[in-house]
């Protein structure tokens, strides 16, 4: 199996070689990888309620030589995985009151660089291509990823005319929201460790209705690749209770930068409407400061002359 091709990129790959019994064994262990990865061949074959030859067949189509290397695999997708109250343990056993600061903020600077060591800079520019020409762009981001859809959406309805921002606290009100997804829309789905699946079915949900499919998440073994055509990762593990969040902000940023220098003439020309809408109805309660002032508009122009990404 190649090295940079994770167990569920290869499962995604081979979708269409499975017969239906395989089908449900991929999308059990998409869904309880955590679970199957201490599973017998036997024991995973009766949680699925297929046969043991079944899971077998399954591990070699997916480019494993048996059950064992499969089951290893798995291993490696949880290994990492650390609950999280050991995960406190481990930050306040090696870190006094007085080196917090320091070691968090030092921490997140270093999930950037490694960030942006390790992000695939064609997938970068795909993404953006795409939700250039997208008629719709769907934002999805549950639990501790809603912040970070809340930010990209705020600022992509900055740049174009229609964005959704997809809230729900349960999968029938996301479907809801979800329900004129098409071919010419993109899905942009926003998921970390632990990992929602809500988002994972909302992004399946927009590959069978054939829109296009942006993973924002941290690896490879990340189970919302299996629905996405464009992958962009970044670094979020911290030992600690809360996950840094720090480099996918700073991705987001990216993108958002490299959108505004395509559309920097409506972003100019919608943040001045805005800003007059504000001067006419609003302006006792405006509550920012300089939203668009002549620095702004010259950064922007600025940015478009150079057309650098």
């Amino acid at each position: 199996m190649s090295e940079d091709k994770g167990l569920l990129y290869q499962i995604r790959e081979n979708i269409t070689k499975f017969s239906k019994g395989q089908k449900k064994l991929a999308d059990y262990i998409s869904h309880n990888y955590e679970k199957a990865a201490f599973m017998t061949a036997i024991k995973l074959g009766e949680e699925v309620g297929v046969s043991e030859s079944t899971v077998v067949r399954f591990a070699t189509i997916v480019g494993f030589s048996g059950y064992p290397q499969f089951q290893k695999e798995l291993a490696n997708l949880v290994q990492e995985r650390i609950h999280s109250i050991e995960r406190i343990e481990i930050a306040s056993g090696d870190m006094t009151q007085e080196m917090v600061l320091d070691n968090v903020l030092n921490a997140d600077a270093e999930k950037i660089k490694m960030t942006l060591e390790g992000v695939d800079r064609n997938s970068f520019h795909m993404a953006v291509d795409v939700m250039l020409k997208a008629d719709t762009i769907y934002v999805v981001g549950v639990r501790s990823c809603a912040p970070l859809a809340q930010f990209m959406s705020f600022y992509l309805k900055l740049i174009f005319a229609h964005v959704v921002l997809v809230e729900s606290c349960n999968t029938s009100e996301l479907f809801e929201q979800m329900l004129r997804v098409n071919e010419k829309d993109v899905v942009i789905g926003i998921s970390f460790p632990r990992y929602s699946m809500r988002t994972l079915k909302a992004m399946e949900y927009a590959n069978n209705k054939n829109a296009k499919v942006i993973a924002i998440t941290d690896n490879k073994h990340s189970p919302i690749n299996m629905y996405s055509s464009c992958n962009l990762f970044a670094r979020s593990d911290m030992a600690s209770i809360v996950d840094s969040l720090v480099a996918p902000l700073s991705l987001i940023n990216a993108l958002i930068v490299a959108l505004c220098i395509e559309r920097k003439d409506e972003v100019i020309n919608n943040l001045e409407a805005l800003e007059q809408v504000w001067y006419d109805y609003q302006f006792d309660n405006n509550d920012e400061i300089n939203l668009l002032d002549e620095d702004l508009k010259m950064e922007l122009r600025k940015m478009g002359s150079s057309n650098q990404i």
